[in-house]
Formats: structure tokens, sequence, C-alpha cells
């Protein structure tokens, strides 16, 4: 009967803050991830909310573990911030994936940068931290989104760029195959 009572713990935070904090990581993550499905990058929604997701568990724990009693003892020593570099650490793997040097060019880096956003955002999330998630998420769309059509309507990219991303576009996303005319 002991192992069973062992497998769940009270949580200091209640039940609703944190459905509340994951729900708006995933929320937030699916707004960032959808610019990049939309534009047909390699990762897109689903990426973005797993990252986002996934980062907001690890700050929840972070909160959680610094009020667990099991941890509270002399000889164990908590630093909540090497989650949060945990989480940068493992979303860079990520991003470094998505960065490719093709034809002379490096491609990826507006992905993988949003992915490191996406993980920023659900650590925010999850630290409780809903204030700076959606301003940061609201920027970023300013960012991928306007930003974006400026460039294109001042000609800041040369006619080789444009043709590249053009070209990016053009190719399958995530492995499908589209047919030969």
């Amino acid at each position: 009967m002991e192992a069973i009572s062992d497998i769940g713990h009270s949580t200091y935070l209640s039940f609703t803050a944190i459905a509340a904090r994951l729900g708006l990581a995933t929320l937030l993550g699916a707004v960032l991830g959808f610019e990049r499905e939309w534009r047909e990058r390699p990762a897109g929604l689903r990426t973005h909310i797993l990252v986002c997701l996934a980062a907001a568990i690890v700050a929840l724990l972070s909160i959680e573990m610094t009020h667990a009693t099991y941890f509270s003892g002399d000889e164990i020593r908590l630093d909540p911030i090497r989650l949060i570099e945990a989480v940068t650490a493992g979303v860079a793997f990520l991003a470094a994936g998505m960065i490719i040097f093709a034809r002379g060019e490096v491609h990826g880096l507006t992905t993988g940068a949003g992915m490191w956003l996406a993980g920023a955002i659900g650590l925010c999330c999850g630290l409780g931290f809903w204030q700076i998630a959606t301003f940061a998420t609201g920027l970023a769309l300013i960012v991928l989104i306007l930003l974006r059509q400026l460039e294109k309507g001042l000609n800041l990219k040369s006619e080789k760029e444009e043709k590249l991303d053009t070209l990016d576009a053009e190719q399958p996303a995530r492995g499908k195959m589209r047919p030969k005319p």
C-alpha cells in the first residue's frame, strides 16, 4: 500500500494553475508553429507545440521540486536555473538539426530561432509569467509575418536569396514526395 501512495505526490501549485499554464504553452506554441507550418517549413505546428509544452513542464517541475519536502535536506541542493539551462541545451540541439548549409547558403535559421523562442515561451508559461509569454508571442508574429512582408516590399533580399526561398518553399516538406510533372 505504501508503494501506491508514493506514486503520486501533492503539488505546490493547484491542478487548475498547472493545467492553465500547460494549456497556454500549448496555445502559444501552436501560434508560433502555425506560421512555420503555413510556410511549409520542416519544424511546424506539432514541433513548436511540443517544444513549448516540454519547456513548460520543466519549468513547472522546477517550481514543484523547490517546494517538495523530500528535496529539502541539507545534502540536496536545488538550482532551478539548471533546468532552464537544460531546456535551452535541448532546444538548441533540436534547432541545430534544422539549420543546414546548401547551395552555398545557410537555411533554417529562422525555424531554429523559432524553436528556441518556443522553448523560452514554454518556460514563461510554466513559471507563470503569462504576460511575458503572450507579449513575446505577439512580437514573434510581428517578426515572422510583418517583417517578412517588409523585406519583400523593400527588396531587402537579393534576387538570389528570393530564388532560394522560392526553391525551398517548392521542396517537399517533412519528407513528402510530390509527383513529377
